[in-house]
């Protein structure tokens, strides 16, 4: 008898979940806040030396003159979009046509500001400075998503991003990073947050990502559009009374974490080998960019579903607790590396990835 009903129990029962940092439940915040001391100040509508303080080491750290803090990243991005589209007097703003502002935001972009999205490349691919020079239409901004999480984190060479900075430089076309995961593709470009963001005119970034954090996001660039932001973020409900559990769990979060982002890229290489060595399975990219990358397996959900069950009972290893559809009979799956990979045992884990390999050879 099955012991585990569905992948996803099976998943948050094991003693060996391979993703991520670990639960996000209330101890994620009571250990950023156990940090700090009872008699801080909070910050009052997007005022006060918590928010204040924070927004400018972000600042400094992004290379930027300004940040906003923000309670969401859809929140943020709408926003920057909205502002260099007003400044251009076009409604009209290019991405990937796998952006988040496409298929997660209920035509939030659309329904809230009236701007009309330009999709550049295709869907298994990241954007490309052809596809840039290839333009038809007058956009008043480019959006890059770095790395492109929902094609595996795929990343351009640097020497695109420079290309594509330099083409919008010339042509007066402003460039977005959506940076959700900005931090997790560091190690591989080898650059710095300030040299990488210095190719664009506005940046955001995520809190809660690969930094663990329970929510939030900074947005930068010069100072009057930050300033523009911040009247944006009011008309949008975003200035709450109190953002500090947010910028508390972010400031902490960071301080743990980002020292660690070269480790967690180092063993996303390592587990995508491992996958990469079952039968019918390959992952995009073959070998990651970043601490994330897409697992695909040559079999219809449900059967995959069953091999990764039986797994996580005999050998106590989780590797995904779901998995999705792809067009043709296969199907996918994220992995991103966080705190637990250190802590496997790698014997079992060895174990855990025999026997996937010799049930999926089974099925081949």
């Amino acid at each position: 008898m099955q012991k585990y009903i569905s992948l996803s129990e099976a998943y948050k029962s094991v003693a060996y979940p391979t993703i991520g940092h670990g639960k996000r439940n209330v101890q994620v915040l009571k250990e950023a806040l156990e940090q700090f001391e009872g008699d801080l100040d909070s910050d009052m509508y997007g005022s006060g030396a918590v928010i204040e303080q924070f927004q400018e080491r972000m600042a400094q750290l992004l290379g930027k003159p300004a940040a906003v803090f923000f309670p969401s990243g859809t929140m943020a991005q709408q926003i920057a979009l909205r502002i260099w589209c007003d400044e251009a007097g076009s409604r009209k703003v290019a991405y990937h046509p796998l952006s988040h502002l496409e298929i997660h935001e209920k035509d939030g972009m659309k329904e809230l500001h009236h701007l009309e999205p330009v999709l550049l490349a295709d869907k298994t691919r990241p954007v490309l400075l052809s596809d840039v020079l290839s333009l038809k239409e007058d956009i008043a901004c480019l959006l890059l998503e770095l790395p492109q999480r929902e094609i595996g984190g795929q990343l351009p060479e640097y020497e695109e991003l420079e290309a594509i900075s330099a083409l919008c430089r010339e042509k007066g076309i402003k460039l977005h990073l959506d940076g959700a995961r900005l931090f997790e593709i560091l190690p591989y470009y080898g650059k710095s947050a300030e040299e990488i963001c210095r190719l664009f005119d506005s940046v955001y970034i995520s809190f809660y990502k690969g930094l663990g954090g329970v929510a939030g996001a900074i947005l930068a660039g010069e100072s009057d559009f930050t300033e523009q932001s911040k009247t944006w973020k009011r008309r949008h409900g975003g200035d709450l009374i109190s953002l500090y559990p947010y910028i508390l769990s972010a400031d902490y979060y960071m301080k743990l974490r980002l020292p660690k982002m070269e480790r967690y890229y180092k063993e996303a290489i390592e587990m995508a080998a491992m996958y990469n060595q079952c039968h019918a399975v390959y992952t995009i990219p073959e070998v990651p960019v970043s601490n994330m990358f897409h697992v695909h397996v040559d079999l219809p959900k449900e059967e995959l579903e069953r091999i990764l069950i039986d797994v996580s009972e005999l050998t106590d290893i989780g590797f995904a607790g779901y998995i999705t559809e792809k067009d043709d009979k296969g199907c996918v799956f994220e992995v991103n590396i966080g705190d637990r990979y250190a802590s496997l045992p790698q014997e079992k884990l060895r174990e855990a990835f025999a026997l996937l390999d010799e049930k999926l050879s089974v099925k081949d």
